[in-house]
């Protein structure tokens, strides 16, 4: 190690909305929060630790292998020839489990970006991609991107195929902004994708092909009413609504309001409007977080530009 290498490096992972209605599995943008820090040093032991974790209420285990931060950020080692190198990690949770806004993929780009900056940033971001994946499908079993791509990269991500990590950042138009409620329940992934179908019609297909095909169109176009008619989710929301209280009460609050379009946050419980104008975007947030409040239901709001920045290090 060469006398200038940083002795500690602090990164922040930003949360994301995936499948952004059209888009299963396939769709996903970040925000610039929630989201997850994490701190790495060098150590004179050998090895990768997780010496804290905070904002996790007791739940994560400080096992590497356990941990979706320490098997991104170790797989990434092992893969540069650098497992014996001494590291010490902390995760300081910053968002909540089970939101729909991609805590574990947050955790799992945090760590293993973290890593790759100590290490003098020996791979891209882009390149970083795997190793996330890695880490968060260690969490959940999943293999897919749409979370993980867009907290890495930034902006909003289109993935031609998970399994060959094939994706590509779309334009963001400039007054885009994004109105994310969290109601205060927690759904599980295992869950919300057990709740769906093994198999949809071919005119739900054709149908959601044509709104995602529509959505990408829109952002390249900057046609903000083009963005809002492909905001429509086919295959996931009319199963995974029922596990979200009043959920249609603040779908049509939202567009009443002003929403380009209002869907649900990866699995749930969070939903998302996409606003054109940050006005809009705070008004829409309102009218969501009212009909969660009449119901008892506490609740955050995010109102946000696309985060086009992605994972990045702070300073201490």
């Amino acid at each position: 190690m060469g006398e200038q290498e940083p002795k500690e490096i602090r990164v922040f992972a930003p949360a994301t909305v995936a499948n952004v209605a059209s888009g299963y599995d396939v769709l996903g943008f970040a925000i610039d929060e929630p989201g997850d820090e994490v701190v790495v040093r060098y150590s004179d032991k050998p090895g990768l630790r997780i010496t804290a974790i905070t904002g996790d209420g007791g739940k994560l285990p400080k096992t590497v292998e356990g941990n979706t931060a320490g098997v991104s950020a170790q797989d990434l080692l092992r893969h540069l020839g650098k497992s014996d190198v001494g590291i010490e990690m902390e995760i300081h949770k910053k968002m909540p489990f089970g939101s729909g806004l991609g805590s574990s993929a947050a955790s799992a780009v945090a760590g293993v970006y973290a890593v790759n900056v100590l290490l003098g940033e020996p791979l891209t971001k882009k390149q970083l991609l795997p190793f996330a994946m890695t880490g968060e499908a260690s969490a959940d079993g999943a293999y897919h991107a749409d979370n993980v791509g867009p907290s890495l990269l930034g902006g909003i991500i289109v993935i031609r195929s998970n399994q060959e990590l094939d994706i590509s950042e779309l334009p963001v138009p400039e007054n885009l902004w994004a109105a994310v409620v969290h109601p205060d329940i927690e759904i599980l992934t295992k869950v919300a994708r057990e709740i769906l179908p093994a198999e949809i019609s071919i005119s739900t297909a054709t149908q959601q092909m044509g709104n995602l095909g529509g959505f990408i169109c829109g952002l390249y176009e900057e046609d903000y009413s083009l963005i809002g008619r492909s905001l429509h989710d086919v295959i996931a929301e009319p199963f995974r609504q029922k596990l979200i209280p009043e959920f249609y009460k603040a779908k049509q609050e939202a567009l009443s309001h002003g929403a380009l379009g209002f869907s649900i946050s990866g699995a749930g419980p969070s939903v998302f409007a996409l606003c054109e104008g940050e006005k809009n975007a705070q008004k829409v947030a309102s009218a969501i977080a009212n009909v969660f409040n009449d119901n008892n239901l506490t609740n955050q709001i995010h109102v946000s530009r696309i985060n086009q920045q992605g994972v990045h290090v702070v300073n201490n």
